[in-house]
């Protein structure tokens, strides 16, 4: 039995965080918290801020969030650039509120950098060299990505596990870092000794076996095949150089789109890379031992709600 702390107690404001990989049943577990404490629920998912971003970011739909005030979900559009760095001082800001009428609030989603930025402090990382920028850039119009994702596997190992290696603007920032200061990138990272918050944070993060989260991982990519996610990503094809499209789910449709393969073969690389993904959330949460992990059909057991 794992000991929390009483989330019940009213001497106090609690920042509830759920987090873990995509389609391991975060949604589900959040929105019965939320019921459970009668608060609200934030979205630290870095693409369900666009508005026009739904099928291919799992989106929660209204039937799923059963009328519990989600935040930070269709607040953008694509056409507008939104950062780790925002989301912080705009959480922030909104938690003072939120805690004003509740005394949980609930923070999930699967992207970690988000999650970390409201309860560690964003990152203070060093200024850029401009000339090693330039290279950089140089080097993935030449090169390409594959070329720079293996320049960071040998620069910085631990980056390299953690972060979206299918992400250009990730990898080259990586490298950026790691490069122009001689230090590894992962070096800057503050996860477990980040800044002070006015408020408790409990961190929760839910893992299944690896067979049963592909399992969902491969039928949630058929269903959003099935909800028209094709449709979805030629409707930003536009957009398609934005960062948020420079993920799992509209890159290998891009491709489709470009002729660079089969309708087949875009299918299996979206199963295979959301897979990939996921394996790189968990390595993420798994270098925070503030995490508690549970399995999502032992949640509500251990959280002592219904």
């Amino acid at each position: 039995m794992i000991e929390l702390p009483d989330l019940s107690a009213t001497n106090g404001r609690t920042l509830l965080v759920l987090a873990g990989p995509t389609a391991v049943g975060k949604t589900a577990l959040s929105v019965r918290l939320a019921q459970h404490f009668k608060t609200e629920i934030i979205s630290a998912d870095s693409r369900q801020f666009f508005r026009e971003l739904s099928i291919g970011t799992a989106k929660p739909t209204p039937a799923e969030m059963q009328g519990v005030p989600h935040h930070f979900i269709d607040s953008h559009s694509i056409a507008e650039e939104y950062n780790a760095g925002r989301f912080e001082s705009e959480t922030l800001a909104l938690l003072e509120q939120l805690f004003q009428r509740h005394q949980v609030v609930i923070l999930t989603g699967g992207s970690g950098l988000y999650l970390q930025a409201v309860t560690d402090g964003f990152d203070v990382l060093p200024a850029i060299v401009p000339e090693v920028r330039t290279q950089i850039q140089e080097e993935l119009a030449i090169h390409g990505l594959p070329a720079l994702v293996e320049q960071l596997r040998l620069l910085d190992p631990v980056t390299y596990e953690r972060i979206d290696r299918q992400n250009p603007q990730r990898v080259v920032r990586a490298l950026e870092v790691t490069r122009g200061t001689g230090q590894p990138f992962s070096s800057f990272h503050q996860a477990g000794k980040g800044a002070e918050r006015p408020f408790r944070i409990v961190k929760i993060a839910l893992t299944r076996e690896r067979e049963e989260l592909y399992a969902r991982i491969d039928q949630r990519v058929d269903d959003m095949l099935a909800a028209g996610l094709l449709d979805e990503v030629k409707s930003v094809e536009a957009y398609q150089q934005h960062n948020a499209l420079q993920t799992v789910g509209y890159q290998e449709i891009f491709g489709y789109l470009r002729g660079e393969y089969a309708w087949e073969e875009a299918v299996r690389l979206l199963k295979r890379n959301t897979r990939r993904y996921a394996k790189r959330q968990l390595t993420w949460l798994r270098r925070d031992p503030a995490y508690h992990w549970l399995h999502p059909d032992e949640a509500g057991e251990k959280l002592g709600i219904q």
